[in-house]
């Protein structure tokens, strides 16, 4: 039996079960998900992107119930230090919370505009005003990160908890055909390359279609 329960709502649809699913599976934990139907109370407000903790992701491991995204990453990380789910390097670590923290709480115009949302493709799409700003923001976190640290991903040669907290916003990228810098487009085609987001991607294609209506409500 696995040791770990994650509770999950729609693969195509909910970004903060994206996170807390790369969490988990970054730090190595045997899991067994449970999809919480669409239609139940509260799941509405965490697919529309309004909330972040909600009641999607929720870990339960070993006694411990854990929800909200940063909250699980921060359980994971005490529990399993070895997993690289932060920098080792101090300065590297604050920075990596500090931009988790920022995509975390922040970027409501984005969230809004441009949902998640793996089955759609728009060859263009005309973006909200309000939303550059946001996209603008992203970009200099990534080309910054980028810069110091090296690539591929955020924080050097591995994925860490940014990179899991940014995940979502690269699927909107290619979703929406927003443009970008060459080495925001890199980054975003690695995390989209990255096989544990190959697997997610996978299951939100072959997931039912439960919410026909969702699109039209953005």
């Amino acid at each position: 039996m696995p040791q770990a329960v994650l509770t999950l709502s729609s693969r195509n649809y909910s970004s903060w079960s994206l996170r807390g699913w790369l969490l988990c599976r970054m730090a190595g934990l045997d899991l067994r998900e449970d999809m919480v139907p669409i239609d139940a109370p509260g799941q509405r407000a965490e697919l529309l992107l309004l909330s972040p903790s909600v009641l999607v992701p929720r870990l339960t491991h070993e006694g411990a119930s854990v929800w909200d995204t940063l909250a699980i990453a921060e359980y994971l990380h005490e529990r399993f230090p070895d997993a690289g789910l932060y920098p080792a390097d101090t300065l590297m670590r604050a920075h990596c919370r500090s931009i988790s923290g920022e995509i975390h709480s922040g970027f409501q115009n984005l969230r809004s505009a441009l949902p998640m949302n793996l089955r759609s493709r728009h060859e263009s799409f005309r973006l909200f005003a309000g939303a550059r700003p946001d996209i603008e923001r992203i970009e200099t976190i990534w080309q910054d990160c980028i810069a110091r640290y090296g690539g591929p991903w955020l924080f050097g040669e591995g994925p860490t908890v940014a990179d899991a907290m940014f995940a979502p916003v690269a699927t909107r990228f290619v979703t929406y055909a927003v443009p970008l810098a060459p080495a925001c487009a890199a980054y975003r085609d690695t995390v989209i390359a990255w096989p544990l987001m190959q697997q997610w991607t996978k299951a939100a294609l072959e997931e039912p279609e439960e919410v026909e209506e969702l699109d039209a409500e953005f």
